[in-house]
Parts: C-alpha cells; structure tokens; sequence
C-alpha cells in the first residue's frame, strides 16, 4: 500500500483522464482463476458423469459375477417356479422352456472364490422356495376346493343329463325343420323349469329314504307323550259328562277309578 500511494514513484498516474499503471508486477494469473460459474457448472456435471459411469461399470461387473456363479442356473430356476404359480397353462409351458435353457446354462467360477457371493446365492435361493411356497399353499388350497364343489355337481347333474338324453321322440308329433324350430321358443321356455323339476326329482331318489327314517323317527318320538287309543276314548268321555268340574276327586282316585 505504501508503494501504491508513493509521490515520488507513483505506480498509478493519470493525466488527461487517463489512469496509467507504472511498474506494477502482475501477479502469475493462470486461465483457470477467470473461469465463469458457467464453466465451474460443467465441470461439476463431468465429475457426476464419471461417478455414473463408475457405477455403472460396478453394477455391471456386479451382474456379471452373479451370472457366472454356480448357482445362478438354481437362482433363474427358483424364480421360474414361483413365476409358475397360478400362471396359465401357455404361460407355464414357456417358463418351462426357459427352464429347460437355462440348464444348459455354463458357469465360469467356482464355489469358495467369492465367500460372501456364495452366502447371497444361497440365501437367496432360500427365500425364493419359501415363496413358492406361501404361494403354493393357497393356489393349492383354492383349486382343491374348487375341484370338490364341480364333482359334487357334476354328480347331481348326471342324472338330469341322463335322463334328458333318454327322452323318446313322440311318434304322433311333428318332425319337420318348421315343426321343431317353432316348438324350439316353447322348449326354451320350459328348459328352466324342467331343470328345476329333474333336479328335484333326483334329490329326492337320493335322499328320500334318509328323509324318509327322519320322518318315522320324529313321528315316533311324538307318538311317545300320547295316551293309547282306549284311555283317550275313556278321558274323553269323562270331560262330556263332567265337563263342570272334570277333575276326579280324592275318593275316585284311591279307589283307582281315575
């Protein structure tokens, strides 16, 4: 500061509104002090495209390993399963294409190169048959139900089948294409209620002795609290000709006529 505002030797002169710099030693500035925050700006975004690039390579060396390792093929094959769960039928013969392919699958490491890979490969493979099987459990559960509720109808429908089929042609009616197509309206009207009468019917031949022995059964336990025939004649007779005070006295009761 002392040389800036010397006298003697100024350093900044003006004349004629001109400011000149005398014997000033510039600094060593480099291009890179002036930079803009612009330039700044873009050497930040290449710092964060070399760090996306660096992960990128690792997530690919990361893929690659698991590709290679022994398990891989048991790792596509229990994925594969739990992806067959419920999956249609073409759906499911495609998986087991890709199955079948990823058998002949080759491997280029070794069990015990990568310790800790091994443990994930393992690991994962576990949890993924665990998840066939929580999926499993409920699809199998569900169709097995399913499965028993179309047999128990397929068995109270057989009979209605059968006998629709056996039906007889009526020899005195129509046979015309005219005759059958304009009872065709009639017959579709019908068809519920035939239906419901030919299922009746067959539950009833099933069941009606079962509901048959319920009836005698309840019919007897009923017949149990009644009096016999003779006794009711003899009760009723005493209440026409008592019916003022057709309660038996003290006496009659210990000679025994009541």
């Amino acid at each position: 500061m002392e040389d800036l505002y010397r006298l003697d030797d100024p350093i900044i002169s003006c004349s004629n509104g001109i400011a000149r710099v005398n014997n000033f030693a510039a600094p060593n500035f480099t291009a890179a002090d002036f930079l803009s925050p612009v330039d700044h700006l873009l050497q930040f975004d290449d710092q964060e495209v070399d760090t996306d690039a660096t992960g990128s390579h690792m997530s690919g060396l990361i893929k690659s390993q698991i590709s290679n390792h022994p398990r891989y093929p048991n790792l596509v094959s229990a994925y594969i399963e739990c992806q067959k769960v419920g999956a249609p039928p073409k759906l499911a013969s495609l998986l087991e294409e890709i199955g079948r392919e990823n058998r002949s699958v080759n491997v280029c490491s070794e069990i015990g190169a990568d310790p800790e890979l091994d443990e994930f490969m393992e690991s994962y493979c576990e949890v993924l048959h665990r998840y066939k099987e929580e999926l499993s459990k409920p699809f199998n559960e569900a169709t097995t139900f399913l499965s028993n509720i179309k047999s128990q109808l397929s068995d109270l429908c057989k009979g209605a089948l059968t006998k629709n089929l056996d039906y007889p042609f009526d020899e005195g009616g129509g046979s015309s294409v005219e005759e059958l197509s304009g009872g065709e309206v009639e017959g579709f009207e019908n068809q519920d209620e035939c239906g419901r009468q030919d299922i009746k019917g067959m539950l009833m031949r099933k069941y009606g002795g079962y509901l048959s022995s319920l009836r005698k059964e309840f019919l007897k336990k009923r017949k149990k609290g009644k009096l016999p025939k003779e006794a009711r004649v003899t009760l009723l007779d005493w209440w026409n000709n008592h019916y003022r005070w057709p309660y038996p006295t003290g006496l009659m009761v210990r000679k025994g006529l009541w």
